[in-house]
């Protein structure tokens, strides 16, 4: 299985970050991409719009948001599939763009692909 890392998408590329996927359902504001230096951008792995507008953000419902979003997660199948089309990737990096790294999906999304 390839090594999972998490990133802010604002943060320096360096080639250390291996194959860089974008992991939120919007654009982040005021980045080019150019900028980003991409290798994909995979918005089916990002909570659904109506989990994300939920969540806002709130600290205070981080538990009920993980449970949730792994339950999106499990229920697609997506991370199975992700895993199968990167199996080659010694490295992948999932970029996001959250100020809060602390209440951020991608950490959720990185457990659950490890625990696939």
């Amino acid at each position: 299985m390839s090594e999972i890392a998490l990133k802010r998408v604002y943060e320096t590329p360096s080639p250390k970050d291996g194959c860089r996927i974008l992991v939120d359902r919007l654009w982040p504001q005021g980045l080019s991409k150019e900028e980003a230096h991409l290798d994909e951008w995979n918005k089916d792995l990002a909570p659904s719009s109506d989990l994300r507008k939920w969540f806002h953000h709130e600290p205070e419902l981080w538990k009920d948001f993980s449970e949730k979003y792994v339950q999106e997660l499990h229920e697609s199948n997506l991370g199975k599939d992700f895993l199968e089309q990167h199996k080659d990737q010694e490295k992948i990096t999932l970029l996001y763009a959250a100020k809060d790294e602390e209440h951020c999906h991608p950490i959720i999304l990185k457990r659950y692909l490890e625990s696939l």
